[in-house]
């Protein structure tokens, strides 16, 4: 806002505004505003790098807070730092960072306590709860409370390579609309991207009992896989490891068929 942009004057703010708005339905404004303002145009794009672009590298936009790969110990240890953080501070942002770390230790009641109570006021629509809460419900098996919330979050490019769209699918298949999970699953399909919903769509084709269309999948995985780069490789070496293990599992019928 104190520099010269001369042409790309506009440009900026339009970057500006974008970051704004994509941080305050976070959550988030508070860590960023500072940047966005005083840093027009590289606080911008550093924002951009760090809240939008890093986000869709793996093929899923959710991320599970770091806690969920520790030690039970440490869990322990993060869960009562946060805790009092919160009784210190009542914020949107200390109650977020609780109800993730309750979700990915597996205390969903007490996620979605959190979730439910601070969808209020300015926060009312914001994605990241929001797509946690689908999460919570679907781990609980409230299939009939993950649809609504993923009606409402059908548009933003973010849900799309979600792990909340997932959970939006297979509660679409778990209430018996096989028809639009099976289109849920074919939009999240991509070559060379997409690979823990791919994998998702084959367990989704084996439990309809399309084995080969299956086979299809994973074995479409697993050819794209040597041609990826090591960053996404690594970063999806699970899904392909539970692909091969997929079509070990195949019945020998099925993979000559």
């Amino acid at each position: 806002m104190f520099f010269n942009y001369g042409s790309y004057y506009y440009i900026i703010i339009a970057l500006q505004v974008y970051c704004a708005v994509h941080s305050y339905r976070r959550g988030t404004l508070g860590n960023w505003i500072f940047f966005i303002i005083f840093l027009p145009l590289l606080g911008s794009l550093f924002y951009i790098y760090r809240e939008v672009l890093s986000n869709r590298g793996s093929g899923s936009s959710f991320k599970r807070p770091i806690v969920s790969t520790m030690p039970v110990i440490n869990q322990k240890v993060n869960i009562k730092k946060l805790e009092e953080q919160l009784r210190f501070a009542d914020t949107f942002a200390n109650k977020i960072n609780l109800a993730d770390a309750y979700l990915a230790s597996g205390l969903t009641d007490k996620a979605i306590d959190l979730y439910t109570t601070s969808l209020t006021g300015a926060f009312a629509e914001n994605e990241h709860v929001m797509m946690q809460l689908m999460i919570a419900y679907f781990e609980q098996k409230r299939y009939a409370e993950v649809i609504p919330l993923g009606k409402k979050l059908y548009k933003p490019p973010q849900f799309a390579r979600s792990k909340a769209h997932i959970a939006y699918t297979i509660s679409l298949e778990n209430l018996g609309e096989t028809e639009q999970a099976e289109n849920e699953f074919k939009a999240m399909k991509g070559r060379y991207s997409y690979f823990e919903q791919r994998y998702q769509y084959g367990l989704f084709l084996i439990r309809a009992g399309r084995e080969k269309d299956a086979r299809q999948i994973f074995t479409d995985m697993l050819n794209e896989e040597s041609q990826l780069g090591p960053v996404e490789r690594k970063a999806n070496r699970v899904w392909f490891g539970k692909a091969k293990e997929e079509l070990r599992n195949i019945p020998e019928a099925e993979q000559t068929a």
